[in-house]
């Protein structure tokens, strides 16, 4: 008996293998061939769109897509190879999609803010934005996230769906920037010299822009000093080096002409009772 279920048991294993061998074999095949074939679509639809000049967001955002599309296709006609029924395989597929979607709402809410992303276009590669609570320039933007690098070299991943429910700002948008720096001086010093000091100084400095004309008013009284505020356009890149150099060459040029900077004082009075 142990002999005659040993036989059965094998001819019933070579009897699927003639049935099903052939197709599991072409199956896998398709599979493999499939996936890399989908990788050189994705190299090829990457070069072309990078040489039309495409943003290499777009480009990112599309390529990544279109290699996820295509493997599920692959899949698809693994199975239909195999023998898996397609219908059923689909109708499978979509009740499991719908319960994966309920329980993906967060990343399925990325995709689509990703795809406004890409239509709205609001910032491009290389672009100093800020959204989401976070500040950096985009280096790439995914199906569901967008990667920054911060000014430090850190790397962020916001996901999406965060920088379409937020104020986006982006710092390169407009071919200028306009930079507002307070300085406080002495209420002994001369105001019409430190205006001319002022003034001397951000005339002097090539990255301001001549139009529109650079100002210097005063801004406050404050308790300890009178606010002088400088306000100049530059362009975005020349933002941050600008403020820290002219910092340090006020304060320097303020010790050469004699411009003091007080420390906050209050004048306390003392009254005595007899």
């Amino acid at each position: 008996m142990n002999e005659q279920a040993l036989t059965t048991t094998l001819n019933m294993i070579k009897d699927m293998v003639a049935a099903y061998g052939l197709k599991i074999v072409g199956a896998v095949v398709v599979l493999l061939a499939g996936v890399y074939m989908a990788r050189i679509i994705k190299s090829l639809i990457r070069r072309l769109l990078t040489q039309r000049k495409v943003d290499s967001i777009i480009v990112s955002f599309l390529v990544n897509l279109t290699h996820v599309s295509l493997v599920v296709l692959v899949i698809m006609a693994a199975l239909s190879i195999a023998g898996v029924p397609t219908t059923s395989a689909v109708a499978v597929i979509g009740a499991a999609g719908l319960a994966i979607g309920l329980a993906l709402q967060g990343s399925l809410s990325n995709f689509a803010a990703g795809f406004l992303l890409i239509v709205l276009r609001p910032f491009k590669k290389g672009d100093y934005i800020e959204g989401a609570g976070t500040a950096g320039i985009v280096d790439e933007m995914q199906v569901f996230n967008t990667i920054l690098n911060t000014p430090d070299n850190r790397r962020v991943i916001v996901p999406n769906s965060k920088l379409t429910n937020d104020n986006i700002i982006n710092y390169s948008a407009n071919e200028t920037r306009r930079i507002d720096l307070v300085f406080g001086v002495s209420y002994g010093d001369d105001l019409r010299k430190v205006k001319a000091v002022l003034q001397r100084i951000v005339e002097a400095d090539p990255r301001v822009l001549k139009e529109p004309p650079a100002e210097i008013l005063v801004s406050e009284l404050a308790d300890s000093s009178v606010n002088f505020i400088m306000r100049a356009w530059v362009r975005p890149n020349a933002y941050w080096p600008f403020k820290f150099e002219t910092t340090e060459k006020v304060k320097l040029t303020f010790d050469a002409e004699g411009i003091s900077i007080p420390f906050p004082q209050r004048d306390v009075h003392l009254f005595q009772q007899s």
